[in-house]
């Protein structure tokens, strides 16, 4: 059957490249000054010239992506991964580079979790003796490896975990087991073919006690032929509704036998021989690979915000429907059809997304920072940065990947038809960012950790208050800071009189606080004066951690864009021109008012905001909206500086 050719017909209006031309003129700020801000000159310049290798190396060609099945997938990703690590090695890449030439493939594949996970937990996890065993082999890929946590029974609740690793004192040796169906691990990316070791969490028993899940690196296919080692069964588990270049497999244990140096021994460790069980100095120090996971999901969110955003707002540029009787446009002196973004309908679909693409860019940057900072604190025995980084890493990761989830459905409905079909690049995006809400803990389940964290900080800070010891230091960090101010006046009320007033970052951030802060105080009276159980409360407090991390999110775009956020040890924060200051200001200004007008509500019961002044932010919005941010949403997502390889 020969391949479809479209007539060679010309379009009835301008080119596709002509009408983004004209939308480029329209700018009022350097599009490529952004682009410098957001990356670094240094960065732009090798994606050049990773874009030259990348394009003329087969096993990257995109061209037949949507035509493949699952097998083919599969197979696409193994030679991408082949491809892309030999070239790595020949170019000497850091792997920084590597990661960066990796996001431009975009190629879901079974060596995801052998750099994103199982790597990452030796590092964090290994001693100096398991480093040299385990990490330089997989640094290597010799040894491949995956992240065996999830069972079919439990997923989010980890010290449900049934899979048991029982040390045997006279062989000096631990025996992994799977007692029950439900201790199966399900759903472990590069288990189902590809893996050859896997990290698995298994409850650790010893003298007969068990100490909950721990971490073993478990050798599972022969590294001579790959074939499954005697006492571990695994397989694939079938095809899923999207990242089909990865084969997430399932593992059961038949009284396996693993040495005493695969449990990783960096915070904990058993005493061969006697068995003794030697405790972490934090319960909590295991928590540093799971931290830097959610921490880089932020980052992720953001790419995908971005790249839905760029796609749909270029679409919506170019496709032009029905004629707009009351400012009618004109081409040639002809009156023609009206582009769709200049409809309010959608630009308020696709332009905070647009805002909310560049709110994630500074929270991913400042959650590294702390993530970094934090590990630094530990390893010289400092934990008090843990809790707020866990826990802020928790309700982050669950609401910027909520909303870049609904974002790439929402920009994939705002392309209409076209964007139902494959090439528009929108369906397989949303299929492959999907299991971003579920993995790495549930986005609801999440929250609660979130909560608890919010709720432990809101009770101590009104006892040191009752106690008249509350000082500078009892202050230490951003969470208590809105909290006290709270506390300091919980009847505030916001004094804006005209929407104009709305554009005032300080009034922003009261309503923000505030209204988190009253949404904890409400939650915390619930539980423990009028004892209502935890169940009873989980949509309050999934909705009171969507409050904390939007606060955040909004307090980070704002000092980004002043350059007061706090920067990593030697770097200094970028400047930017007074155009383009205006014009990010402008971003600021919607992402937090259309967070405010899409969940009025909080801010109304809190008492901050009343009835007439949603009303007034609503008119900022379509204000914002129309006279600043139309003409500079082409360049807004220009500044992403997303090649059409990427984009495909």
């Amino acid at each position: 059957m020969s391949a479809l050719r479209f007539p060679n017909l010309p379009p009835s209006g301008p080119q596709g490249s002509e009408l983004l031309a004209q939308e480029r003129s329209r700018t009022t700020f350097d599009v490529h000054e952004l682009s410098n801000y957001l990356y670094g000159e240094e960065y732009l310049e090798r994606q050049e010239k990773m874009l030259n290798l990348i394009e003329n190396e087969p096993a990257f060609d995109k061209s037949n992506r949507y035509f493949q099945g699952r097998t083919e997938s599969f197979l696409a990703g193994m030679k991408k991964e082949h491809a892309l690590v030999k070239l790595s090695q020949e170019q000497k890449w850091t792997q920084e580079e590597f990661m960066q030439a990796d996001i431009l493939i975009d190629c879901p594949s079974v060596f995801g979790l052998h750099r994103g996970m199982f790597m990452p937990t030796l590092v964090s996890q290994g001693t100096d003796e398991q480093h040299e065993k385990f990490l330089k082999p997989a640094l290597r890929y010799e040894v491949i490896g995956c992240y065996a946590q999830t069972e079919i029974g439990h997923g989010s609740n980890v010290q449900g975990i049934e899979t048991t690793a029982t040390y045997i004192p006279e062989t000096n040796q631990f025996e992994l087991h799977t007692p029950y169906l439900t201790g199966c691990k399900w759903w472990i990316g590069g288990l189902g073919k590809a893996a050859n070791h896997a990290v698995v969490m298994a409850r650790l028993i010893t003298n007969g006690k068990d100490y909950g899940p721990h971490a073993f690196v478990v050798p599972i296919r022969s590294m001579e032929d790959h074939t499954l080692l005697p006492g571990v069964m695994a397989g694939d588990i079938g095809p899923k509704f999207g990242y089909n270049n990865t084969d997430n497999g399932c593992m059961w244990f038949d009284h396996y036998r693993v040495p005493h140096i695969s449990l990783l021994a960096r915070f904990s460790s058993v005493k061969p021989g006697s068995g003794e069980y030697i405790k972490p100095p934090n319960a909590k120090l295991s928590y540093g690979t799971m931290v830097l996971i959610r921490a880089s999901l932020v980052g992720y969110a953001r790419l995908g915000l971005a790249r839905s955003a760029t796609i749909a707002t270029r679409y919506s540029a170019i496709r032009r429907q029905f004629v707009d009787k009351d400012s009618p446009m004109k081409v040639d002196n002809k009156i023609t059809e009206t582009p769709v973004l200049d409809y309010s309908m959608q630009q308020y679909r696709l332009f905070p997304i647009i805002a909310a693409a560049y709110a994630c860019h500074y929270t991913s940057k400042e959650m590294m920072r702390l993530y970094y900072l934090n590990v630094k604190n530990m390893a010289s025995g400092n934990f008090s940065l843990l809790a707020d980084v866990h826990a802020s890493s928790s309700g982050l990761k669950s609401l910027t990947t909520t909303m870049a989830a609904a974002a790439i459905e929402e920009c994939r409905r705002a392309c209409g038809g076209h964007g139902f079909s494959s090439f528009s690049g929108l369906p397989l995006l949303l299929q492959d960012y999907a299991p971003n809400v579920t993995w790495e803990g549930d986005n609801y389940i999440l929250t609660q950790q979130t909560g608890r964290y919010l709720f432990k900080s809101y009770r101590d800070l009104v006892a040191k208050r009752a106690a008249g010891k509350l000082n500078d230091s009892a202050i230490s960090n951003p969470t208590l800071a809105y909290l006290n101010t709270y506390l300091d006046n919980p009847n505030l009320k916001c004094p804006a009189t005209s929407s104009s007033q709305f554009h005032n970052p300080e009034i922003q951030l009261a309503a923000f606080g505030h209204r988190a802060a009253h949404m904890i105080s409400q939650i915390v009276h619930a539980l423990d004066v009028e004892k209502r159980s935890w169940n009873s409360m989980l949509v309050e407090i999934y909705n009171a951690s969507v409050a904390h991390c939007q606060l955040n999110l909004v307090q980070n775009f704002i000092l980004g864009i002043r350059g007061d956020m706090p920067q990593p040890e030697g770097i200094v924060a970028p400047t930017m021109s007074a155009p383009l200051k205006e014009a990010m200001t402008d971003l600021s200004d919607l992402f937090a008012l259309h967070t405010i007008h899409k969940q009025p509500g909080e801010f109304l019961t809190s008492g901050y905001l009343d009835a007439a002044q949603i009303s007034m932010l609503g008119k900022a919005i379509m204000d914002l909206m129309e006279s600043k941010i139309r003409k500079n949403a082409v360049g807004l997502v220009d500044a992403f500086s997303f090649p059409d390889y990427y984009l495909n």
